[in-house]
């Protein structure tokens, strides 16, 4: 569960489950969160599994087995995937390299099985791996005020960049990770991490130190990252191949060997994945797995849709056939009728920052 359940329901906030933990939805107004975050601040605690791994050989077994370089540097980190023999995403997950150890970010429930993984293929490395969800508070800060907002609050260091790297410092005493995101929201953005027994003191001077900035929760998470273009691993990512994401930033084309690295290997020499990922424009809200039409012919399926509070219309997530033409006509089906879907660039909004995941595919 949430490591501040009790101090989010004191400022109004309803819940959900994701992944096995309760996350905050939102604290009653999700729309209005959503435009605080795009045009000032706001800041989400992030229902992230946490995997610990220790000792000498660390970088060397996870680099083994993900998709991305992980970094030799203390202060460095990737994005990076977990794939089955067939090229197919089991996880996805950042990889912070802390010095002594990595700490790694997953998918709430996604630590447990990976803990249980790794240690079984474990022989003569010099290798520690530990589920340590329950240790850390991880709260999202995001938005264009964003680094005004860490300034404001942070000591002994500055904010830091470029994207996923970090610095350490404090915030009103209490020890922190401060890590420059990969902007999901389309906006400059933090991710703050501390222990677990001071997260609610973080929460409190997060929310109220310096820059104010507005709770929010996982319902304006989902329109924020729509807008933005940003693919998730529970609606696009799980169980698909990254090629047909797009997610040139979570490969390594030059490393060596890993699971399901021949496929991806062979898909990106090939030049062309079966499926892409596009943004559509819809007059009514599509549900997830809402065929996408051209004609008579189901080209896709939608994976995600929301109500765009920045652009007032229903905006969505689709995989189609890669080779579809950029101006074929499509529609979608919603509630039985069919629909005008308009095919558009992403994002659907700009912000301060652009995502890291945004799909790029070689044309």
């Amino acid at each position: 569960m949430t490591v501040l359940r009790d101090l989010h329901a004191d400022h109004g906030a309803t819940f959900e489950e994701r992944g096995g933990r309760d996350v905050v939805r939102d604290y009653g107004r999700p729309a209005v969160a959503h435009r605080a975050v795009r045009n000032g601040v706001g800041t989400i605690e992030m229902g992230y599994g946490v995997v610990l791994v220790e000792g000498d050989d660390r970088v060397e077994f996870v680099d083994n087995a993900v998709s991305n370089r992980v970094p030799d540097d203390d202060g460095e980190g990737c994005y990076a995937l977990l794939l089955d023999p067939q090229g197919r995403i089991e996880t996805d997950l950042y990889v912070y390299n802390a010095g002594e150890r990595l700490l790694l970010f997953t998918p709430p429930a996604q630590a447990e099985p990976l803990v249980a993984d790794w240690q079984e293929n474990v022989f003569i490395q010099d290798v520690e791996i530990r589920d340590a969800s329950e240790e850390f508070g991880v709260f999202g800060v995001h938005g264009p005020q964003s680094t005004e907002k860490v300034a404001s609050v942070l000591n002994h260091a500055g904010a830091p960049e470029p994207h996923l790297s970090f610095v350490r410092g404090s915030i009103a005493d209490i020890g922190v990770t401060v890590i420059a995101s990969d902007a999901l929201p389309g906006e400059e953005g933090y991710e703050i991490v501390c222990s677990a027994d001071e997260a609610g003191d973080l929460f409190d001077a997060i929310l109220n130190y310096g820059n104010a900035a507005a709770p929010f929760g996982y319902a304006s998470w989902e329109s924020l990252t729509l807008e933005a273009g940003t693919p998730l691993f529970e609606t696009e990512l799980e169980g698909r191949l990254p090629n047909v994401l797009g997610l040139r930033n979570a490969l390594d084309f030059e490393k060596g060997c890993y699971v399901g690295q021949e496929v991806v290997s062979k898909v990106e020499n090939r030049g062309q994945p079966s499926q892409r990922l596009v943004g559509l424009r819809v007059e009514e809200l599509p549900s997830s797995e809402a065929a996408v039409f051209a004609g008579d012919a189901a080209v896709g399926e939608v994976t995600r849709a929301v109500d765009s509070p920045s652009l007032g219309e229903p905006v969505a997530l689709a995989l189609v056939d890669y080779d579809l033409g950029t101006d074929t006509a499509l529609t979608v089906r919603v509630d039985g009728e069919e629909e005008a879907a308009e095919r558009t660039e992403l994002p659907f909004v700009e912000g301060s920052d652009q995502s890291g995941r945004i799909p790029k595919y070689r044309d």
